[in-house]
């Protein structure tokens, strides 16, 4: 005699791995840094005279390369804490790397123009929306993980995180009255986040 199927009674979904993930914004952040290389124009001339007019286009790339530099470190560090995702946690990652992927563009026109208002504020707002993105992508990480994991705990309040945000909103209408203004902002702030988050970082070592 054939035993009825229990159908209430099925296994628990396994949560999503993270691995695909990472994977996949290495892979988008290391196509960023080669379009951002790639737009360093060859000098007309073999003197240091012909060199010195792409000076701006030099400052956008490598404060550009720095910034890139430092979503990709610290999105490193917060995913080592990470043992999962869900769906939110994956919308908020393309978002994420949405703004990133913008920075060539405004690296690229702000190198061309030098420092113009216009450009420079374009250059912060990317800044700005790339500050917030990282944000909501850490915030649903605590979400799914908990408050309490060792994840919520070393991401904490994130004053440096929010502060951080309030300032690039300052940079971008500075840059229209003073674009070396805005500049200084964002140079400022580069510095203040090229050590990686040492919140994270203690934690991995001493969970």
């Amino acid at each position: 005699m054939q035993q009825p199927q229990d159908h209430d009674h099925q296994p628990p979904a396994q949560p999503m791995g993270k691995s695909r993930l990472e994977a996949f914004s290495d892979g988008v952040i290391a196509i960023i840094i080669t379009i951002m290389v790639l737009e360093l124009k060859v000098p007309h001339g073999p003197t240091l005279a012909a060199l010195l007019p792409m000076w701006p286009l030099f400052f956008s790339y490598a404060l550009s390369f720095v910034y890139v530099g430092i979503y990709w470190n610290n999105h490193h560090q917060l995913l080592q804490r990470a043992t999962h995702v869900d769906g939110r946690a994956l919308w908020a990652n393309l978002h994420l790397l949405f703004w990133l992927s913008l920075i060539p563009f405004t690296q690229n026109w702000l190198g061309e123009h030098g420092p113009a208002a216009l450009p420079m504020a374009a250059y912060g707002f990317v800044l700005l929306m790339s500050a917030i993105s990282y944000d909501l992508f850490a915030r649903c990480l605590v979400r799914l993980h908990g408050r309490e994991s060792p994840l919520g705990r070393a991401f904490g309040a994130d004053v440096k995180g929010r502060l951080s945000i309030v300032l690039y909103a300052a940079g971008v209408p500075l840059s229209f009255w003073q674009p070396w203004v805005g500049a200084a902002f964002y140079v400022v702030l580069a510095l203040a986040w090229a050590i990686p988050d040492r919140r994270l970082g203690s934690r991995i070592e001493r969970p």
